[in-house]
């Protein structure tokens, strides 16, 4: 029998539900093993640079980190049924919405896990489990305490304090039932086939809303058709199904878009001019930025939002512009007419500042 892909994740891990989804649908024979301390702390920065998760580690021994590049990496080797769109509108929108699932619903995730004390069993029970899967609980559960509280402290970065809370409830639950009247007539984000928005999106979906107690049973159960598509994204599926003919965008996708064009793209214009005022005080020679630089303010739903920059957002952006000008004469025009309608002419002439490059947790700019 051959040797198995391995990925090393949690399912409280945002970013695992994301791989893991990716890597069933796909059929890839992978073996889903719990992070412990020895892999987080140790082997997996030795290999890739940083204490991360989730990483997949190939028969050949190569580990990979990054959903985005993971994905990337086995479509090469599974490229039945691929999950990017192969037109020009579907694929411009999928990665937009797979970097706008990404990066703007972590604030919503965190957000719903740490202020509700009802979801700190179910995390202590499964951080524990995983970091330290022989020893007694009262061990585990003192180390899931102090990574609880290592969490706890990255909220106000992100914009989890209490003045933002109503404004963040409010947001989320309009655009879970936009996503609620989605999946109640389309089984995917953009037809019969998952794409990478869908894989994007699982993440915060099953790790956080999706099984922790407070938001699954407030956010999720009230909502069957999204609830149904969060169990079909974590079941192994029939390789298959179609995105929309026509390069046709679903119209139930609007809520979703509008928040891309007018609020995520805000959010991304503020980090561009942070990453802008990072270069100047950069040292000679050095080119790898913080992973978090000063505080933004930009649009969500009816009010404002305010959190710290996070260069690898920008990075996501460049992807997707990357994609754009790859794509045809035609393909570019049908991608414009579409952004125009969407009010946005000029969304992929997007000016990120500088060309960037990721290395494990952080970006670095080419120069």
């Amino acid at each position: 029998m051959d040797k198995p892909y391995v990925m090393h994740g949690w399912h409280l891990s945002y970013f695992s539900g994301k791989t893991r989804a990716y890597l069933r649908y796909k059929g890839v024979p992978f073996e889903d093993k719990a992070v412990d301390a020895l892999t987080l702390l140790w082997k997996i920065p030795r290999k890739t640079g940083a204490a991360v998760m989730p990483v997949v580690v190939t028969p050949e021994g190569q580990w990979l980190q990054d959903t985005t590049d993971i994905a990337e990496a086995l479509e090469q080797r599974f490229p039945e049924a691929p999950v990017t769109p192969a037109t020009p509108r579907q694929r411009i929108a999928a990665m937009l919405l797979e970097a706008w699932a990404d990066e703007w619903w972590i604030p919503v995730a965190m957000h719903y896990r740490w202020i509700y004390p009802e979801n700190f069993r179910l995390f202590q029970r499964d951080a524990g489990d995983g970091l330290l899967p022989w020893f007694p609980r009262p061990v585990k559960d003192r180390l899931a305490s102090f990574v609880a509280d290592k969490m706890r402290g990255y909220l106000p970065a992100v914009g989890v304090v209490p003045e933002q809370r109503a404004v963040m409830e409010r947001w989320t639950e309009d655009m879970l039932d936009a996503l609620e009247k989605h999946f109640a007539v389309m089984p995917f984000l953009f037809g019969t086939r998952p794409s990478v928005a869908d894989f994007g999106l699982i993440g915060p979906m099953y790790g956080h809303l999706g099984r922790d107690p407070w938001p699954k049973q407030h956010l999720v159960e009230p909502r069957p058709h999204l609830k149904a598509w969060i169990a079909r994204m974590n079941q192994p599926q029939v390789r298959g199904g179609e995105f929309l003919a026509g390069d046709a965008i679903p119209e139930t996708l609007q809520p979703l878009l509008d928040a891309v064009f007018r609020e995520f793209y805000p959010m991304v214009a503020g980090i561009r001019d942070e990453v802008r005022l990072a270069l100047k005080t950069l040292k000679p020679g050095r080119s790898r930025l913080p992973r978090a630089l000063g505080m933004i303010d930009f649009p969500m739903g009816k009010g404002r939002y305010r959190r710290a920059a996070m260069p690898y957002t920008l990075w996501m952006m460049q992807r997707v512009l990357d994609a754009y000008a790859g794509l045809d004469a035609p393909g570019r025009a049908a991608v414009d007419a579409w952004t125009a309608a969407q009010g946005a002419p000029e969304a992929m002439r997007f000016d990120i500042g500088a060309r960037l490059k990721r290395v494990d947790l952080h970006v670095k700019v080419e120069r």
